[in-house]
């Protein structure tokens, strides 16, 4: 089906994608560690319950750590070996979990899911959430919880806008792997019981486009490349007109919304009886002399894969897991990667800079470009007064989709989006 151009949001900002780092690299099975660290919070919501013990023998494909709850997610192993620790460390969040450390043995021996029996929309949930899927564009929600929407929906929205500089891992996936993702797209459908598919790209993509435009069933959307295209209620409207009130869920204006990297998760847990232990993530920037797509196994150190794509730390300015833009700057690169990590990058000094904040000038550019109407700097400015109340009455941080635009456009260099995440974070503790 012939693509349809998507209407434009307001606001928000116009960067240098930097994709021309990996965008021709192919999808490459990264080489495994002899030691990987499993968290057991992969995801939003309760983490696992640890099934294993020091001294325990794995396969790869193992269930190690068991959803302890609704909002929760299976953690599989993606190796066969032996259980040498069970560990508390942060990820690149900074927030502490308990970690499996597992000693690859380098057989591979595997264990698989059972068969399915049918492919019918509660058979195909139960699978999603047995193989421990979540939302892998960042958010890591467990997908078969947003696959059971309180209200009814109609349309399912793909997210293949993939707005973030840098990643490229989505697009590999959307032209390496487009039958396979296509697949999962559909099991995703069948599984919320909506018959309306739309596959939102961004047009700095027409050959992931053009590959998909052959798909009857599927309506291909061409988004304005703009940032951030890739957040949930701006992708709703630019797909489909609809508006998300505000407050409320995308199921509240009829849509759900899907990831490419977790669409092809679908597939293979409902046709290979995989669990979701690895993903495609990106590994680039300036100080990496060779940027890649890599396969990569749940509990890589990042160090190794930086090491395995000639990574030089001498003008390094930034390592970031994820994007730039939503992404979490690192203090070393002594992390883990996890289910919700989209990329790694290493930035020099002409893309990251570390200048002292000065005091807001007024110009209420922070204000001009936030693409949720939001006042930042009445945010920051109650944030640092410690009045977290009057942030969320005046600068509206509770509906903050924590895109970054406004730190990226201040002349004053503000700390603006650790202002918002900092309310929040007190916010919720009261």
């Amino acid at each position: 089906m012939k693509a349809i151009k998507g209407k434009r949001f307001r606001r928000g900002i116009h960067i240098a994608d930097k994709k021309q780092y990996a965008a021709d690299a192919y999808i490459e099975v990264a080489p495994v560690p002899q030691i990987l660290s499993i968290s057991m919070s992969q995801h939003i919501g309760k983490p696992c319950q640890i099934l294993v013990q020091v001294g325990d023998e794995v396969k790869q494909g193992q269930l190690i750590g068991k959803a302890d709850g609704f909002v929760s997610a299976n953690v599989y192993s993606g190796v066969s070996g032996k259980v040498i620790g069970i560990e508390k460390r942060a990820n690149p969040r900074g927030m502490v979990s308990d970690y499996v450390v597992i000693e690859n043995d380098g057989q591979y021996d595997s264990v698989c899911l059972e068969p399915l029996a049918d492919r019918e929309p509660n058979t195909i949930k139960e699978r999603i959430r047995e193989a421990g899927i979540v939302g892998m564009g960042g958010a890591g929600f467990p997908t078969a919880v947003k696959l059971s929407p309180s209200t009814p929906v109609d349309t399912l929205v793909i997210n293949g806008a993939e707005c973030e500089p840098y990643l490229t891992c989505d697009y590999r996936l959307m032209i390496e792997k487009t039958d396979e993702v296509v697949s999962g797209i559909r099991l995703l459908a069948k599984a919320l019981g909506v018959d309306n598919i739309i596959v939102g790209i961004e047009a700095n993509k027409p050959k992931a486009i053009e590959l998909f435009e052959k798909y009857d069933d599927l309506t291909i959307v061409t988004l304005k490349k703009a940032y951030p295209m890739g957040s949930e209620k701006h992708l709703i409207y630019c797909c489909t007109g609809r508006e998300v009130p505000v407050g409320k869920l995308p199921a509240d204006a009829g849509c759900v919304v899907q990831n490419i990297a977790t669409a092809y998760a679908v597939y293979e847990a409902v046709e290979l009886n995989k669990p979701l232990y690895e993903r495609v993530l990106t590994v680039s920037g300036e100080c990496v002399k060779e940027p890649k797509n890599l396969l990569v196994k749940f509990g890589t150190s990042f160090q190794y894969l930086l090491d395995y794509c000639k990574y030089d730390n001498t003008n390094l300015a930034a390592l970031i897991a994820g994007g730039p833009m939503m992404g979490s700057t690192m203090i070393s690169s002594d992390y883990y990667t996890r289910k919700t990590d989209s990329g790694i990058l290493a930035l020099d000094d002409t893309q990251a800079d570390f200048i002292a904040p000065s005091p807001c000038i007024s110009c209420g550019r922070c204000a001009s470009v936030c693409p949720m109407h939001l006042l930042p700097m009445s945010i920051d400015f109650y944030t640092q007064a410690g009045d977290y109340q009057s942030a969320a009455k005046y600068g509206g941080v509770l509906n903050c989709i924590e895109c970054g635009c406004c730190a990226y456009v201040c002349p004053a260099r503000r700390s603006l989006l650790q202002s918002i995440t900092l309310c929040k974070s007190q916010l919720r503790k009261k």
